[in-house]
């Protein structure tokens, strides 16, 4: 079954993980994504460990459902093809530094004017525009600047990095949302335009409980470990095998939670009364709450809270979760046959629509595998 976004033409000219996370996510809803690469090596990831007969296992699980050609930008034969193509495509994506572009001569003002129509997707560092945009990012200096790693790890000590390359992939997202917006917008006046992403802007973009607290306050977010700013009990708690994960929200959770764990007297406890007043001690009430948590297993908490309705979950590891039945079930792990790699897994798209799914139809490419069908 084609996909929503089905005959859309994309030219991805973008290396490691926010670009090419664009174009996947574009890829997976049915975009004939053509990833143009440099000749020899290709984008850099495919060199990243650990490696699947000499496949860089993370090129692969994000550059699925796209056909590669090698182009030497350098080269005025391979420039002029990759000309050719941006001028009968739909949607360009680069992530070069600002001004290398226009440097090769693949700058937004040039393809515009080669392809009035087109949706040309710029991902960057800090963006086209201030004082940063000359500057290289990458999702370190991002989370960094964002602020993220001064909120992130426990109350005390030094900032800490988000384990995942949240700024990357975030602004993999925002490029996608905006593609399909400019999209949109040439539907109704067949004008192209270009979509400017960069990584801090969508890292800052995901703090909305600190800068809410800034713009309220004027002062400076604390850490606050497994807290919350807006609700507490609202943390992972240690049972007696392992960890849990609990969202008692609300007031009525609150008071469930009281009774489910045996602790009634705290429901009169006026420190905790309104959830302002729970958030304002929550790292007090945690310290109480823990020894219950402690005394029973991680699946006994789970049975007793899910069957109160109250939000909560084991704290399961990737192992766990990538072969977890509920997970299985939503299609988030796919079988895949590489041409190099051989048979393997990679995880699922989570966008589900109902009359044009998407999905992982083919593995990533092998270098300039689709060169004689993309010419």
């Amino acid at each position: 079954m084609p996909g929503a976004l089905d005959g859309l033409v994309v030219i991805d000219f973008t290396n490691h993980l926010s670009g090419p996370y664009c174009a996947m996510i574009l890829a997976d809803q049915g975009a004939d994504v053509i990833k143009v690469e440099r000749p020899g090596k290709g984008d850099d990831l495919r060199q990243s460990p650990p490696h699947v007969n000499g496949e860089g296992a993370p090129f692969m699980l994000w550059n699925r459902n796209k056909r590669s050609i090698a182009l030497d930008l350098k080269d005025p034969a391979d420039l002029e093809t990759a000309h050719r193509l941006v001028a009968t495509a739909d949607v360009m994506i680069e992530n070069f530094r600002p001004g290398v572009a226009e440097r090769v001569g693949l700058g937004y003002a040039a393809m515009a004017k080669l392809n009035p129509r087109l949706v040309y997707c710029s991902i960057s560092g800090f963006g086209q525009t201030g004082p940063y945009s000359p500057r290289g990012g990458f999702d370190l200096v991002a989370q960094a600047m964002s602020g993220l790693m001064t909120i992130n790890g426990p109350p005390e000590g030094g900032p800490y990095r988000i384990p995942i390359a949240i700024s990357d992939v975030a602004a993999g997202m925002n490029g996608a949302i905006g593609v399909l917006t400019a999209l949109q917008h040439r539907n109704r006046t067949g004008e192209g335009q270009q979509v400017d992403v960069s990584l801090l802007d969508s890292a800052l973009a995901m703090c909305v409980y600190e800068a809410a607290n800034v713009f309220a306050t004027g002062q400076k977010p604390e850490r606050l470990g497994q807290g919350h700013r807006g609700s507490a009990p609202y943390q992972i708690f240690p049972t007696k095998d392992g960890w849990f994960a609990l969202g008692a929200s609300q007031q009525r959770f609150w008071e469930d939670c009281c009774r489910i764990i045996g602790a009634d007297a705290l429901l009169d406890d006026p420190r905790f009364t309104e959830k302002k007043d729970r958030v304002a001690r929550q790292q007090e009430l945690a310290a109480l709450l823990a020894p219950y948590f402690e005394q029973e297993t991680t699946q006994h908490w789970f049975e007793r809270f899910d069957a109160a309705n109250i939000p909560c979950g084991p704290v399961m590891d990737h192992l766990e979760t990538l072969t977890d039945p509920h997970i299985l079930s939503r299609g988030m792990v796919a079988d895949v046959d590489h041409s190099v790699a051989g048979k393997g897994k990679t995880l699922g798209t989570p966008i589900n629509l109902g009359r044009t799914p998407g999905g992982v139809r083919a593995p990533a490419p092998a270098l300039d595998q689709h060169r004689a069908e993309i010419l």
